[in-house]
């Protein structure tokens, strides 16, 4: 989160709101559309509940305080208009106090196929929705208390766990896999990729594993971690989760499914 972006991020005004040009409502619309043919019977069901009570439509980029009406009233949460990238300590500080970052730019046309660092549309289309969910959002908010307190060593592993749920994780329901991760939910490629593929690799979710699996940011993900049940993110914002980071730390990481580079997790 220390390089530089290319993008600028607009300053909402006194009230939250944000004057979004007609081009930039309507590569939301388009990357909206795209998503919505694809996800029905893809996507976890927490994920339709959510989208249903945001409200969230292809006719223009959401504004945020519309957002936080609904998130403030499910779950307590709220979102916070950031620049296109912010350091790991303001990162963890926003998650801990129910505040999740929204980069208040829109990618360009040229990188409309796939954009490396997150968006408005992937943090409102990928991850908002889900924040309306009980079981997501104290996960969410463990995962930003965690860090905010742990060594630059500890979070380099605990971000794996984050990349592993709340970007990139699968979970069971009644019996077929569907996506919870935002990275996936946000990404026509992977949306199809994560659950057809029969290159990629499925495995129970398990914590421990998770923390000491290595990962790319700029491939198709060779591996995806799945969870039990959309409930099992509670369960693991209950747990004492830094012991389990200590003892990755000894053991150290899994042999990478991929050919390593310097943007490696």
């Amino acid at each position: 989160m220390s390089k530089q972006s290319k993008y600028n991020s607009k300053n909402p005004d006194i009230n939250g709101m944000i004057q979004w040009s007609d081009e930039e409502n309507a590569i939301w619309g388009e990357l909206y559309q795209r998503q919505m043919a694809l996800l029905p019977g893809r996507a976890c069901k927490e994920y339709f509940d959510g989208l249903d009570m945001l409200g969230l439509s292809s006719k223009a980029i959401p504004q945020l305080p519309d957002i936080d009406r609904v998130l403030k009233a499910s779950t307590g949460w709220q979102t916070a208009a950031v620049p296109a990238l912010i350091s790991f300590g303001e990162f963890f500080e926003l998650l801990a106090s129910k505040r999740f970052p929204v980069a208040t730019f829109i990618r360009s046309r040229e990188e409309f196929h796939y954009l490396q660092e997150p968006d408005i549309f992937h943090e409102v289309m990928g991850h908002c929705p889900l924040l309306t969910n009980p079981s997501f959002a104290a996960f969410t908010e463990t995962y930003g208390k965690l860090g905010l307190n742990a060594s630059k060593e500890e979070r380099v592993f605990l971000a794996r766990l984050y990349w592993f749920t709340v970007e990139f994780g699968l979970v069971k329901e009644n019996g077929e896999l569907r996506i919870v991760g935002g990275g996936i939910l946000s990404s026509p490629k992977e949306t199809c990729y994560a659950l057809e593929s029969d290159v990629a690799v499925r495995h129970p979710l398990q914590v421990l594993d998770a923390l000491r699996t290595p990962y790319r940011i700029d491939i198709l993900q060779p591996l995806y971690y799945v969870l039990e049940n959309f409930s099992q993110l509670m369960e693991i914002s209950r747990m004492d989760i830094m012991p389990l980071v200590k003892q990755a730390q000894q053991l150290g990481l899994f042999e990478p499914l991929f050919t390593p580079k310097q943007r490696a997790g």
